[in-house]
């Protein structure tokens, strides 16, 4: 690897690192959500290519946010029929995604990619309206500062 890609893999991690450091706990499964279907696209386009390694790492990678992020992420106690459902929906997408990966089948990688974005999409639409509701007018403020500053929205 070349000294400029090192630098610009140092700089992507380093910058990956200061979103996530300032990331809010919500803005924390949109990353996550954003992660795993960024996975999910890479091991399509890599089946798609006939790299089996790759493509086998980018499903596994996606698997292991689902299952060490999402669904870790549940608050199963509190969390009542909706932490529940989330769960198992979770469990679904990952199998789905190890059975596309074994038997080479990017239409089940369509159709998770689908799902996933379904609920990033739901997330990013009750995320912000729900955090200001609990929020007082200066923390706003200063909440949109904050993302307006980092360019997030």
């Amino acid at each position: 690897m070349s000294a400029v890609k090192k630098a610009l893999s140092a700089y992507g991690q380093t910058s990956l690192d200061t979103v996530v450091e300032s990331a809010s706990p919500h803005q924390l499964i949109v990353l996550l959500f954003e992660g795993a279907i960024k996975a999910i696209q890479l091991g399509k386009i890599y089946m798609q290519q006939g790299l089996i390694a790759q493509k086998g790492a980018a499903i596994s990678k996606a698997i292991a946010i689902i299952e060490d992020g999402l669904r870790l992420a549940l608050d199963k106690e509190n969390g009542g029929e909706l932490a529940e459902n989330l769960d198992a929906l979770y469990d679904y997408i990952s199998f789905e995604l190890l059975q596309a990966n074994i038997n080479n089948t990017p239409e089940r990688l369509d159709e998770m990619l689908g799902l996933l974005d379904q609920l990033k999409d739901a997330w990013l639409s009750i995320g912000f309206s729900k955090v200001e509701s609990v929020m007082s007018a200066p923390e706003r403020d200063e909440q949109d500062r904050s993302i307006l500053s980092y360019g997030r929205i």
